[in-house]
């Protein structure tokens, strides 16, 4: 939710930014690329408030990663909070009649990003709610600054989340867990969130943007199609549990196999060992 009192860690990015590829310099985000790593940053002063310019601006940044697939995408905001969350006036202004639809159309964000056969990396540095938490959740990795707190905190103006943080908060962490969150509506910190398995790891702020860059970046030069074959085999998993993992599984290892990152990472191990040094290309 928009609440003017929001704080939290403020670590601006280190890593060199490059050019733009998406987005005005006032646009509230933009797309760059970093070679085969793709970065959305979120940078609309003073709260990267999720309103229609924020939603659309999504949009076409995701649009742009279906066509144009990365190896590897990267999340973060600029300023002192990554998000504080929802314009409220949405609630009020969205007729009763549009609301189904005007939710569907925002959780195909979510649903676009977790398509993607590539990495993806949410870096959060501070202060992460609502809308921003529940895109971060659709994200393969949450990473963060101990001290950053995140919530789905739709209670506050009698609402639920409406796009998907809910369910892959229980995909996470268990039903009671998301329960706890979202029906409360409180803030919880990173280094807690690591407890119940919602945040994969926490940093110290100071170097924060730049490992989580790294970190970014070393995924996009790894085996992509491998990833992708991950990806694929989870996804069956959350939609039908082992058995229906299992049944996709001699498929996409075909698939895998049949790459070049694969046969050139075997012929490195068989000459050099575990620790051989095989550029991987992606295909």
């Amino acid at each position: 939710m928009n609440t003017s009192n929001a704080s939290g860690c403020d670590a601006e990015a280190k890593a060199a930014e490059p050019p733009a590829i998406l987005g005005a310099a006032h646009t509230p985000l933009r797309l760059s690329f970093d070679g085969p790593l793709a970065i959305i940053t979120i940078d609309s002063p003073p709260l990267n408030i999720f309103d229609e310019e924020m939603w659309q601006a999504w949009f076409t940044a995701v649009s742009r990663l279906e066509r144009d697939v990365p190896r590897a995408l990267l999340i973060r905001a600029k300023g002192s909070v990554v998000s504080a969350g929802i314009d409220v006036r949405i609630f009020a202004d969205t007729p009763s009649e549009e609301v189904a639809a005007y939710w569907r159309r925002n959780l195909s964000i979510v649903q676009s990003l977790e398509r993607l056969p590539c990495p993806t990396v949410f870096a959060a540095h501070a202060l992460t709610l609502t809308a921003a938490f529940e895109i971060a959740l659709a994200c393969d990795f949450i990473v963060a600054v101990g001290g950053a707190r995140f919530g789905l905190v739709e209670r506050r103006v009698a609402f639920t989340p409406a796009m998907g943080g809910t369910q892959r908060l229980a995909a996470r962490a268990g039903v009671s867990r998301a329960r706890e969150l979202v029906m409360t509506g409180k803030l919880y910190r990173a280094s807690t969130l690591v407890e119940w398995g919602v945040v994969n790891s926490t940093h110290g702020s100071a170097k924060f943007s730049d490992e989580a860059y790294r970190f970014a970046l070393d995924l996009a030069a790894s085996p992509t199609q491998a990833h992708a074959g991950t990806k694929r085999v989870l996804g069956e998993y959350l939609r039908g549990g082992i058995a229906a993992a299992d049944a996709i599984l001699p498929s996409v290892a075909h698939t895998v196999a049949e790459t070049v990152d694969h046969r050139r990472a075997v012929e490195e191990f068989l000459a050099h060992g575990p620790d051989h040094s095989a550029e991987y290309l992606g295909r």
